[in-house]
């Protein structure tokens, strides 16, 4: 994990000096004078070569400062402490939800393989695949919260029932193309093990079907899908940044797009470090719970 940080910041710290203009000119505007250019340019340092700059990022980093935002004007790691709390509560949502369309339906059209109810799940699932993300989250905003008027059509709740009421439809749009993902992964790991040896022992034992479905193989075959949950939790606050935009919802997501267009350096580099190290901890959290749930591994 540490070599992949180190080399995610110097990634982003490169490529946010290649963004066109500067945090400067979106900070003062067109008309700033050179006197107020040159004193906010030396107030945070960005007339030091950029070895200096590069090499002040890291060394705050280790010690836990990211840099204070130019444009929020406070500290980087308060802004984004007080925004990170709702993209992990809408991409917790937004798994659950995944996981609530994926598994009873992965269990239907295993259970009735190549025939009308296994091609028509799988056709739906393959329609939500492929829809890109924001055109599901426009569809849905339209039709749920502008027409039918079920559901907010953006903004965050003050309690958390009203949180989590306004998160419903985000989540669902982050859920849609996640759960698709991990019906087909589920449905192919329950048929490959169905014919599986000690499956044809606990059905010759006369155990229920039912109870050999559940207890038996749909509890070896969620092992493949914790590892694509794992795997896609990146994508997933990858999805939260267009998301956000599109539901107003006030997340990091939403923070990052309001940084890169007022190319604020610090903010951007914080986030990227942020969620790369979130992203870190799932894939390990990942591996310990595929450990837990398959001894085999552990040994």
């Amino acid at each position: 994990m540490v070599p992949t940080l180190l080399s995610i910041g110097v990634i982003v710290f490169a490529l946010t000096r290649f963004l066109p203009g500067g945090p400067i000119a979106a900070l003062l505007g067109d008309k700033a004078t050179d006197e107020a250019i040159a004193r906010i340019t030396a107030q945070y340092g960005f007339d030091k070569p950029l070895i200096i700059q590069f090499w002040k990022f890291i060394n705050l980093a280790l010690h836990g400062d990211l840099g204070e935002s130019i444009a929020y004007r406070m500290p980087a790691m308060r802004l984004i402490g007080d925004r990170l709390p709702v993209t992990l509560t809408l991409t917790g949502l937004a798994v659950l939800i995944a996981l609530a369309f994926a598994i009873p339906l992965a269990m239907v059209a295993a259970s009735h393989q190549n025939r009308w109810p296994d091609f028509l799940i799988r056709g739906l699932f393959q329609i939500g695949l492929s829809s890109p993300i924001f055109y599901v989250g426009l569809l849905l905003l339209t039709v749920f919260a502008a027409g039918w008027r079920l559901f907010p059509v953006g903004g965050y709740g003050d309690t958390l029932p009203e949180k989590l009421y306004h998160l419903v439809l985000p989540a669902l749009t982050l859920a849609l193309s996640l759960s698709a993902v991990l019906m087909r992964s589920l449905r192919g790991a329950i048929l490959a093990i169905m014919n599986a040896e000690f499956v044809d022992f606990a059905r010759a034992k006369g155990l229920p079907p039912s109870s050999v479905l559940v207890r038996h193989i749909l509890r070896n075959a969620v092992i493949s899908t914790v590892t694509i949950v794992g795997l896609h939790i990146g994508e997933l606050l990858g999805g939260a940044v267009i998301t956000e935009t599109v539901f107003a919802v006030p997340g990091v997501g939403r923070l990052m797009v309001d940084s890169i267009f007022a190319r604020d350096y610090p903010v951007i580099q914080a986030l990227t470090l942020c969620l790369a190290l979130l992203v870190s901890l799932t894939f390990l959290a990942t591996d310990l719970l595929h450990m837990a749930l398959d001894p085999r591994i552990a040994r």
